[in-house]
């Protein structure tokens, strides 16, 4: 038990330490760094393993390798140093390892065989080739043999041994005639997989002289020839006249007739049987046997299902065979053969062994010294293989000891490596049935920084798009980078910059402002460098004059406008298109610098023609629709369609080519322009016309390509400027001869369905294009980037075969070739498909949240490789939740929202977070399949913000000299509350202000009693909350103290000075503004309640307007936080709703709603943000057109409520209209009076405040 304790517990601290290592660098793939940089030998390319060789050639091994500095080589034959220098007939390519072996200048194939291995060392390591077995191919000839006649009475059977001699490679073997056709075999007669020719049984068209064995060597392209069989085949006809000759009529005779027998096995023999196969290679089980009738052949696999997709059944079904084969294909086999009389069979039991193939092949590492890293090796078959690890070449175990290495089975740590720990490590996992070698080098750089982005490289970009400005580096340790702007400006900051992991810097909103020289700063512990480059920001392009829609009568001119205003230094081309193509190559049409002119227009000129203006960096392009209508005809003539043409003949009928002439019909005063002609196809598609080509008007007779397998029919259309007559009677019919497909299907796909299989789909033929009867189609597939033969099959005439038991998602070569009973089509091309996809395996890892405000954050993730995400890689999904606000412990709903971004991007925003809460998220890959496992949630907060206003203030209690308040919290408080600001200022009866008073007031509290005020006066109150980021918005309020008994104003202390001199304790909190009286403005009009809905692209922006009727209204917008112009919309009408369009989606805007002429009064500004782009298919309420009414309907109804408030408060005796909208004015910007106004008394006053229950 201790024991397995401490090897668990070894193993725990090796997993630990592996998640702990420090990635690999990466080098990019810059040639001129790569020439630089020091390198271990990698082998490139070599000879295979199992190398057969034609002995009358010369014989080149292969082996060519890479490294810095370039490497040497040497080969080993036989376990031993091969010195080639020793041998002539030996020489090695310059420049590298490849051996060439003169054979044909006197050498022997036979004297090089063995095994050769190839090692390519440098300074920093030796790599090594698989041991290369050389084989030279052999093709000896047949032995002599006398071979007798084989007599063999009708229905017996026969098998005819070929034995071709032994090979190297084994021959191919083959029957043929003296005449060399092949013979021809069926279910009766078969060719075995030894070779050998069975008979089921042998009837009389058997017998022949010459059956031949042919065995084909492909290595030295030679065919040999076996001696002549004779057969010789005797019926009971023939035997029974001959015994009839010999007989006196009274003698009995007659030889037995024919006798029917049940089946029985030629082979395999015997009962059972074995056979051993390897995985991932071809099945191949036989069973052939003899009987009368012919036997019938059938296979199950006892305990389980043959695997579909992966069976076929060759030789008459004589042959089994399994493709692909697995360790789960092993099992029993059964071969039945039957007839009428009975049947046999026979059972194989089928055992699959596996050579070892890769789990996780060991790759380069490219360290820092002083960093850890790690090679793994694992590899499976069956039986299990075993590890071992070499290093330069050598056995590890005997290879010099280095410090920083450790060996733990298919794994080799390194730790703390130094530049003397560069070296190449071989990793041989073998069993019995073969072996696998892989090199990977460790190789220690320590590089100074160095910047491969070109000096002084010029960025140009538009305004308001990003701008990337590469700093593409490396260095050994991985350097830091900097930006700044200026030779000698300030290091780059701040939330309008992102900077990148490659060195990139992004300015997402380029401004002119941004022009200018931009330096980058790559430093290590090595050293420094720095580049400078360029940005220019260029004004856009913009079509100022945009082309319109025209009506244009047939045979006038019309022109479309075109003009354009563009960047001076950008040169823009200009293009005109007509439904969406190139213009027609005609002279009529005339395009000049800022138009496009079309001179006698007609029926074909009909259409939409779009201007395209093109510059280096930007398009922009404006449609416009042309129609075209008759002109008024001339009553004197009258103009019509022609009539139909007649007498239709066909002369000079060929296979492929036929004439057709026709006599026109009467033009009907409008010329003939064309004809159209047209056939029918009364073999595939009768009843049916299809255009068959156009001649013009003068010409009566046309030469016309057919098709082969067609039973064609003609009619002809005449055409003139007024239309189309009627067809003609139809010719008489040509049948044309059938032929070979002249071509293959159209439209190839190839896309999995499911992860184990690949559908592929095409366009079938039409009938016509079928050349002849029986249409049929080969498809063939194979593996790409895998040395495999092609597997083909041919199905009937549908679009769709389906294989099965593919790996997931790897490349096909697939072809479809069109087959009828005349023969094959020309030889298809090639196109690559995918096996279906399967759900990704990897969740993105290194998710990094950074918040940019209490609104916005940015994430990133590192990409997860592509062989992980096992399909097309469609993008990231960003999930994100709201835990809880940090002012409020609350439970809430927990609503996940999704963001997805297209592609390999590796960033993306957030918009639309609450500030002061807690959010949780998560990153998954999606490919066509589905989305990948997710990443572990990543938890971030975003920071304060302002709050909103308080949810009301109320003011009862009013009695001679004091007020109660009364408020609610902000519904968001958006942080945490430190104070209320309470500001409030009496309004006289002449419209004036008097002085602005302002308390804080603690966040704890929620009323307030102040007292000491004036009697019978009315006062204006101004209420917001605070955080420690600022003020939130606020909400004011009107009240009146009430008069004194007697209803006799007091007399006033301290008139004019707004206040009594009495005695009060003053707030630290609290202080007035200067005694001074302002004249305000009458209380309407206003704007407020300013609201908006906004959805991705656009905004609805809703209003409360009080003041006089007929007003002018105007909506101004901006990027929030952007110091550039606010951008305005006039408002049709006297509405209060408008809708704001071309918005960018997630970007924060600020609103604000004037009235024109109204000294240019607006509203206080609003702020929100517009929808994520891809967010989750929600559909969004503020667009649809239901909710749209409503709210325009609720916005009339409070309009006219208003409406009538006012109508009735004015009639109660208040102040005036223009006196309410003084008091509701915003202190901050009311214009100074130079005189001073008279007020009341005015007293000292207290409060008196009370927090919540």
């Amino acid at each position: 038990m201790m024991k397995k304790k401490s090897i668990s517990a070894s193993k725990a601290s090796l997993v630990f330490f592996l998640c702990q290592m420090i990635s690999a660098l990466d080098v990019p793939l810059d040639s001129k760094l790569l020439e630089e940089l020091s390198q271990p030998p990698t082998i490139t390319q070599q000879s295979p393993k199992d190398y057969i060789v034609d002995p009358r050639e010369n014989i080149v091994i292969q082996c060519e390798a890479k490294g810095k500095p370039p490497p040497s080589f040497s080969w080993t034959r036989n376990g031993t140093h091969f010195d080639i220098d020793k041998d002539e007939q030996v020489t090695m390519k310059p420049n590298s390892g490849t051996l060439v072996i003169n054979i044909m200048n006197g050498g022997k194939a036979e004297a090089y065989e063995g095994v050769y291995q190839c090692t390519a060392r440098n300074e920093r390591g030796a790599a090594i080739s698989n041991n290369i077995v050389i084989r030279p191919s052999r093709s000896p000839l047949w032995t002599k043999e006398k071979l007798e006649p084989n007599q063999v009475r009708e229905g017996d059977s026969l098998v005819l041994h070929c034995r071709p001699p032994v090979g190297l490679p084994p021959p191919i073997i083959f029957w043929m005639d003296n005449a060399f056709q092949r013979l021809p075999q069926s279910e009766r007669v078969s060719q075995g997989l030894n070779g050998d020719l069975y008979f089921s049984n042998v009837q009389p068209e058997d017998t022949r002289e010459d059956y031949i064995c042919y065995a084909r060597f492909n290595h030295t392209q030679t065919i040999q020839q076996k001696q002549p069989i004779s057969v010789k085949v005797f019926s009971m006809d023939s035997l029974n006249d001959t015994i009839a000759a010999n007989l006196s009529d009274t003698d009995i005779y007659g030889a037995k007739p024919v006798t029917e027998r049940p089946p029985i096995l030629l082979t395999p023999t015997g009962t059972t049987s074995n056979k051993v196969e390897l995985r991932g290679n071809v099945l191949l089980l036989e069973c052939i046997a003899a009987g009368l009738p012919t036997p019938v052949i059938r296979w199950i696999k006892e305990g389980g299902e043959l695997p579909a997709n992966r069976t076929f059944f060759e030789n008459f079904k004589k042959t089994l065979k399994i493709i692909d084969v697995s360790e789960a294909d092993s099992g029993n086999y059964k071969c039945i053969a039957r007839n009428i009389l009975g049947s046999t069979h026979h059972v194989i039991s089928v055992t699959v062994k596996a050579a070892p193939y890769w789990i996780t092949a060991p790759r380069n590492l490219v360290l820092s010294p002083g960093e850890d890293g790690t090679l793994i090796c694992r590899a499976n078959g069956n039986p299990k293989p075993s590890i071992s690890w070499l290093a330069n070449g050598v056995p590890i175990a005997i290879a010099p000891e280095d410090p920083s290495r450790k060996v733990d089975g298919d794994t080799i740590i390194f730790s703390a490596v130094q530049e003397r720990s560069s070296a190449v490590y071989q990793c041989n996992a073998s069993n019995e049935y073969g072996y696998l070698l892989a090199n990977a080098f460790v190789n220690v750089l320590a590089e100074p920084p160095r910047i491969l982005t070109p000096a002084n490289k010029l960025y140009q970009v538009i305004l308001d798009s990003p701008a990337l400005i590469d700093c593409a580096y490396f260095g050994s340790p991985k350097p830091e980078i900097e930006w700044f702007k200026g030779v000698k400006g300030s290091i780059l900051r701040g939330n309008e910059y992102v900077f990148h992991d490659n060195g990139t810097l992004e300015i997402p909103v380029a401004q002119k402002d941004s022009t200018g020289t931009y330096t980058c700063v790559a430093r290590n512990e090595l050293g420094k460098i720095q580049n400078e480059v360029q940005l220019e920001v260029k004004d856009p392009t913009m079509i100022i004059k945009q082309p319109e829609y025209k009506v244009i009568q047939r045979y006038g001119h019309v022109s479309f406008e075109c003009i354009i205003k563009h960047d001076s230094t950008l040169i823009p081309t200009v293009i005109w298109l007509k439904d969406n193509d190139e213009l027609p190559d005609d002279e009529r049409f005339l395009v000049g610098k800022d138009n496009l002119t079309i001179m006698n227009v007609t029926d074909k000129d009909d259409g939409t023609y779009t201007c395209i203006v093109n510059t280096t960096l930007d398009s922009v392009s404006a449609s416009a629709v042309l129609t075209v209508v008759a002109a008024p005809p001339t009553p004197a003539i009258i103009y019509a369609r022609p009539n139909p043409p007649f007498d239709l003949e066909l002369t000079g009928q060929l296979e492929r080519s036929i004439e057709l002439s026709w006599i026109p019909g009467d033009e009907n005063n409008s010329p003939i322009t064309s004809f159209v002609i047209e056939y029918e196809d009364g073999l595939h598609e009768p009843g049916v016309w299809h255009y068959q080509t156009e001649v013009p008007g003068s010409q009566t007779t046309v030469q016309l390509k057919l098709s082969p397998y067609v039973n064609y029919s003609f009619r002809v259309i005449a055409v003139n400027e007024i239309g189309r007559s009627q067809p003609s009677e139809p010719s008489e019919q040509y049948l044309t001869k059938s032929a070979n497909p002249d071509e293959n299907p159209s439209n190839v796909q190839g896309i999995g369905s499911e992860p184990d299989n690949l559908v592929i789909t095409w366009e079938s033929l039409k009938g016509f294009q079928s050349n002849g009867p029986g249409l049929q189609y080969k498809v063939s597939w194979r593996q790409k980037d895998v040395d495999d033969e092609w597997t083909s099959v041919v199905v009937a005439n549908v679009s769709k075969y389906i294989v099965s038991g593919t790996p997931t998602f790897v490349p096909y070569e697939i072809k479809v070739q069109a087959l009828n009973d005349l023969g094959y089509a020309p030889e298809p091309s090639e196109v690559i498909g995918h096996s279906g996809e399967d759900l990704p395996m990897v969740a993105p890892g290194n998710v990094q949240v950074h918040v940019i405000n209490s609104t916005l954050a940015k994430v990133h993730w590192d990409p997860v490789p592509l062989k992980s995400v096992r399909g097309h890689l469609q993008g990231y999904k960003v999930y994100y939740w709201k835990v809880q606000s940090l002012s409020r412990r609350s439970k809430r709903h927990i609503e996940k929202k999704i963001l997805t971004f297209r592609g390999n991007k590796t960033f993306g925003m957030l918009p639309g977070l609450e500030p002061y809460s807690s959010y949780k998220l998560n990153v998954r890959v999606v490919n066509g399949k589905g989305e990948g496992p997710a990443s572990p949630d990543k938890v971030f907060k975003t920071p304060e913000g302002v709050p909103s206003s308080p949810s009301f203030l109320k003011i009862t209690n009013p009695t001679l000299d004091s007020l109660t308040l009364e408020w609610g919290s902000p519904t968001h408080p958006n942080g945490v509350l430190i104070s209320y600001i309470l500001k409030f200022q009496p309004i006289n009866n002449t419209h004036e202000l008097g002085p602005l008073v302002e308390i804080r007031i603690p966040a704890n509290e929620s009323s307030l009693i102040l007292k000491n005020l004036n009697y019978s006066t009315r006062y204006k109150f101004y209420f917001n909350a605070q955080t420690s980021v600022g003020s939130g918005s606020q909400i004011t309020e009107e009240a009146v103290t009430i008069m004194d008994e007697a209803g006799i104003p007091r007399p006033a202390v301290g008139a004019g000075k707004g206040y009594s001199e009495t005695l009060f304790a003053t707030s630290p909190v609290m202080h007035t503004v200067r005694p001074t009286f302002y004249k305000v403005q009458p209380l309407y009009p206003r704007i407020r309640n300013v609201t908006t809905a906004a959805a991705e692209t656009y905004a609805n922006i809703s209003w409360e307007y009080e003041g006089p009727d007929h007003a002018n209204f105007y909506v101004e917008y901006g990027v929030a936080g952007s110091k550039e112009d606010w951008k305005k919309e006039i408002v049709n009408g006297s509405r209060s709703f408008f809708v704001l369009k071309g918005l960018t989606p997630g970007t924060a805007y600020k609103v604000r709603v004037g009235a024109e002429g109204l000294s240019g009064f607006r509203s206080s500004e609003d702020v929100f943000e517009t929808g994520p782009a891809m967010a989750s298919r929600q559909v969004d309420i503020a667009t649809q057109g239901w909710f749209i009414g409503l709210m325009c309907a609720v916005a009339l109804l409070i309009l006219i409520l208003l409406i009538v408030c006012f109508i009735r408060r004015n009639k109660g005796g208040k102040y005036p209209v223009k006196e309410k909208e003084d008091a509701h004015a915003d202190p901050e910007i009311q214009p100074m009076k130079e005189d001073d106004g008279t007020f009341g008394e005015y007293r000292l006053f207290s409060f008196v405040s009370s927090a919540p229950f």
